[in-house]
């Protein structure tokens, strides 16, 4: 079988387009969030050094293809070891971001140990069809021998798309039963929703297009631009979380509450439970009066 590079191509031409946004952000966060915890600071290092492997790797498969072995077309029926090799990587950046979403449920849900034990399981599927896929292509040299594993191929995209629509449909619940009743704080509880959706379904969206095309289209490689491009919307959607923080507190600036939204521990702010590294919502009302039965106006302090 020899596949049609177009898709290829594309793919890693957004990739790296991608990466580019990845730096940009990685950047960012170093310089607006100087004060996070070591753990944090090293997860988005590791996380954008991955990427960035990940961006050497599927560029040494485009290289090979396009520059070494110009115009012979039988190397196209090869598979470069980088593009196998890129697979994994991409695995552990989905690994990590996820474990990192997967905490966020379990201080969310008040340490409910049945939920994210649930959606733990499927993080941990994914990743050990992904490695089951790697252990297997790596002995193979030709995509006709690739094609015998198409099932594994199409298992890491549908367990992606489980895993992450499932952490998003977690998370946005959690967040709506948070509603504390006044309407500032519900607005930006809403728009945290709509954040969490927006992240989560971007590498769903992207999984599920790679599984629709690797069963439909195998021989025309549009499944793997989609999939060059997953490893990024991981990183992205990590670092959007991190990052978002700066733009929800100026958001909390305005109207009669205001707000502190913290993935880590900042001075002033008491996570929920007490753990370092929470998602912690203050809401400090000055302006919400609730009237007791004598017509006095007492003011009310609530933390979510």
């Amino acid at each position: 079988m020899i596949p049609r590079m177009g898709g290829l191509y594309i793919g890693i031409l957004v990739a790296a387009a991608l990466w580019g946004v990845t730096a940009l952000q990685t950047w960012f966060y170093y310089r607006e969030y100087t004060k996070d915890p070591w753990y944090l600071k090293l997860l988005v290092g590791v996380v954008f050094l991955l990427d960035t492997v990940h961006q050497v790797f599927i560029s040494h498969t485009g290289y090979m293809y396009f520059v070494t072995h110009y115009f012979d077309p039988q190397y196209l029926a090869i598979v470069p070891w980088s593009i196998l090799a890129e697979v994994m990587v991409a695995g552990f950046v989905a690994l990590l971001v996820q474990i990192f979403f997967v905490h966020r449920i379990y201080i969310l849900s008040e340490k409910n140990a049945y939920l994210t034990a649930g959606v733990a399981a499927l993080v941990c599927a994914q990743f050990g069809v992904t490695s089951a896929y790697c252990g297997k292509a790596f002995s193979m040299s030709t995509y006709a021998e690739i094609g015998t594993i198409k099932g594994l191929s199409m298992g890491i995209n549908g367990t992606t798309a489980a895993s992450d629509l499932v952490i998003a449909l977690v998370l946005c619940g959690l967040l709506h039963t948070s509603r504390t009743g006044f309407k500032n704080s519900d607005t930006l509880i809403n728009k945290l929703i709509i954040f969490t959706m927006n992240t989560g379904l971007l590498t769903s969206i992207d999984a599920i297009f790679s599984l629709a095309t690797i069963a439909a289209l195998p021989d025309k490689f549009i499944y793997i631009g989609f999939f060059f491009a997953l490893s990024r919307l991981y990183s992205n959607s990590l670092l959007a979380t991190l990052n978002a923080r700066a733009h929800f507190r100026n958001d909390s600036s305005h109207g009669n509450s205001s707000f502190a939204l913290s993935i880590s521990d900042r001075p002033g702010v008491r996570p929920l439970h007490s753990q370092p590294n929470n998602i912690t919502i203050r809401i400090d009302t000055t302006k919400e009066f609730n009237h007791d039965r004598d017509g006095d106006d007492t003011g009310s302090d609530r933390k979510l």
